[in-house]
């Protein structure tokens, strides 16, 4: 057995940390009953710092997500729309669950204030709104 001296451990730090962890387990397991697998990966998504905010002068915002292939996606969060392949199918098609990773890990981003910023023109937002005719 391996006993550290009671003067290397620090009983308040081992009990906060096992409370975050708990705390981190109950999450993702409410969000895994919610949303079902792609919250794990939304939670990735979350963890690489894959989410970036672009805000226009004018408030409007764009985010994009570096998805797990490593490609870009603009999602607008204001009309819940991602151009995966995944919300096309699973979302829109086959109506199985109401959002895809990438929308996901933008709501977990947002509510953890974990989001990347960039601020960008209001021309930049309208290029990639109009690129997207769906918003």
């Amino acid at each position: 057995n391996c006993v550290l001296p009671s003067t290397h451990v620090n009983s308040k730090h081992v009990m906060d940390v096992y409370t975050s962890f708990t705390r981190l387990s109950l999450m993702s397991f409410r969000l895994k009953f919610v949303f079902g697998p792609c919250a794990l990966q939304a939670l990735d998504l979350v963890d690489q710092r894959a989410v970036t905010c672009l805000s226009s002068p004018s408030g409007r915002k764009a985010f994009q997500v570096i998805g797990g292939s490593g490609r870009l996606y603009t999602c607008f969060v204001s009309c819940h729309y991602c151009p995966c392949p995944a919300f096309a199918y699973t979302v829109l098609r086959r109506n199985e669950g109401p959002l895809c990773k990438h929308i996901l890990a933008v709501y977990l981003c947002q509510s953890m204030g974990v989001t990347q910023q960039e601020s960008v023109s209001d021309q930049q937002i309208h290029v990639l709104r109009n690129e997207r005719q769906e918003c």
